[in-house]
């Protein structure tokens, strides 16, 4: 067994509270790792760490940070491998999954190098008698991010890359259930260039959380995991003055149309409701066939396709999926489907007696499919994070439509269609954040915003793409006159543009 460390100061610091978690191997249950969990006093020190280190960095050539960011891709790119085995070790998804994780962080990393050209200003020459202004976009100072077991490579590089770039120094507390990648990322970074204190991870519970969220120095904070906690970090962040961007949970729906390419669909509806064992907030975890010929259609394609899924350790690369995180997460899983049994709802597959031969202490838990599941139903309301996908049957598009509107969460939504106006339409109306046509997983390309609506997210600018860049900075605005053929006396109004 390990034990870890925090990341502080460009070096690795020993735990100091005399807490610590166990972190577990999701293939066979034992115990690898121990995570220190940092006291108030520990965050403290770490962001007095980054409070002296920020105003140079800061005040580094943008151009100069961005040639940081493009040589830690290239380390990651060495170091492909170590990282995607210490990801599937520690949280359980496969290898080839934990290769998809480190590249969608990447290609945030790759969008924040253009970072000189993204954080340019403007110029207004003449905007009044001898006036010209101008804006100029500045970093916050110190920020953090805190994030969760499921993507422990992705949404990392997805908070501290564009703080970074921005000349921002950020404090990491990633989940204590798999911190090893995060660790990694901090020494390639040094490794890369960045100064000591630029980027710092501490790791912790709840106490830890709520020393970032108190701590006065600083000035802003991202996070990603359930709802519930998603509004607490919102609340208590901006209570204490910050800025926050905090997403919390999904209920992800595909409406199939009659028309749809069904063979297309069953293969989409396969991969996005249970590929990474459905531990992703865009897993699409409801299908909502229209019309009964469609539905009966659906469920038909979609029983032998589950009963064949391929569940297996993180190193089987042949494997669909692996074990679950943690034994509570497949204890809540197999709750829900005991729930949706009890609530009425069909269960045409049950994967509940999987077990994985050589592997029987693992987190693995079959595919499981419902139909006929209704809205009024807690596994159609709550976020199960879990491979388990429902069938909501609909008379029509417009019930189709109106079930995606009035679901409480908005983060992703797909349609599967031939139609052009159809889809063209549920765009348009549609209340939630991202939208697939004919795609099951509509994460947008780095360069693009990320973000759900409703209780899927709480704030006011999104992840990645140009909001990450307006997350990070603050905007200044300078007007300017020089005495020359100006008049003489006070000016007590306003100056105009006259």
């Amino acid at each position: 067994m390990r034990e870890l460390t925090h990341f502080i100061g460009g070096r690795h610091v020993k735990g100091a509270s005399g807490r610590f978690a166990d972190g577990f191997q999701p293939m066979t249950g034992e115990v690898i790792t121990r995570v220190p969990l940092a006291s108030k006093v520990e965050v403290r020190a770490a962001v007095q760490n980054s409070l002296a280190a920020q105003p140079a960095w800061g005040a580094t050539n943008p151009q100069r940070r961005a040639r940081v960011l493009m040589k830690f891709v290239d380390l990651v790119a060495r170091d492909n491998d170590k990282i995607a085995e210490v990801i599937a070790r520690e949280h359980g998804k496969t290898i080839p999954d934990a290769r998809g994780d480190i590249q969608r962080g990447i290609e945030v990393v790759e969008f924040c190098v253009g970072a000189p050209h993204l954080m340019k200003g403007e110029y207004t020459v003449g905007a009044g008698p001898g006036i010209d202004i101008y804006s100029l976009r500045q970093p916050l100072g110190v920020v953090a991010g805190i994030t969760p077991f499921n993507f422990p490579a992705m949404i990392p590089m997805w908070k501290f890359g564009p703080a970074i770039a921005c000349g921002n120094a950020f404090i990491l507390k990633p989940s204590e259930r798999d911190v090893s990648a995060p660790l990694l990322f901090a020494e390639l970074m040094m490794e890369a260039g960045l100064p000591p204190g630029i980027l710092n991870v501490i790791n912790g519970d709840k106490e830890a959380v709520d020393a970032l969220l108190d701590d006065p120095d600083i000035q802003a904070i991202g996070f990603v995991g359930s709802t519930a906690i998603a509004e607490y970090v919102y609340s208590r962040g901006t209570a204490a003055g910050k800025r926050v961007q905090a997403f919390g949970g999904a209920k992800n729906h595909m409406v199939i149309m009659p028309d749809a390419d069904m063979d297309q669909t069953v293969d989409a509806l396969i991969g996005a409701g249970y590929g990474s064992a459905g531990e992703r907030c865009m897993a699409i975890s409801v299908a909502v066939p229209v019309g009964e010929k469609t539905a009966d259609e659906l469920v038909k394609r979609l029983i032998p396709r589950v009963e064949a899924l391929k569940i297996g350790p993180s190193t089987d690369t042949s494997a669909d999926y692996g074990p679950l995180v943690t034994a509570q997460a497949l204890e809540r899983v197999r709750g829900y489907v005991d729930l949706g049994i009890k609530e009425g709802a069909t269960l045409a597959v049950d994967g509940r007696g999987f077990k994985m031969q050589g592997y029987e202490n693992g987190y693995y838990l079959g595919g499981c499919l419902f139909d006929n599941v209704t809205k009024d139903m807690r596994i159609y309301k709550e976020e199960i994070f879990g491979p388990v996908l429902a069938v909501v049957r609909a008379k029509n598009y417009e019930e189709a439509l109106a079930l995606c509107n009035d679901h409480e969460y908005g983060n992703g939504v797909a349609i599967f269609t031939r139609d052009g106006d159809a889809a063209r339409d549920f765009a348009a109306r549609v209340q939630v954040g991202m939208i697939g046509v004919n795609v099951p997983i509509p994460v947008p390309i780095a360069y693009y915003t990320f973000g759900g609506w409703k209780r899927s997210m709480f704030g006011d600018l999104n992840q990645h793409g140009p909001d990450s860049i307006r997350f990070y900075t603050k905007t200044k605005t300078v007007t300017s006159r020089w005495p020359s053929g100006t008049k003489e006396g006070a000016e007590f109004s306003i100056p105009t543009m006259r």
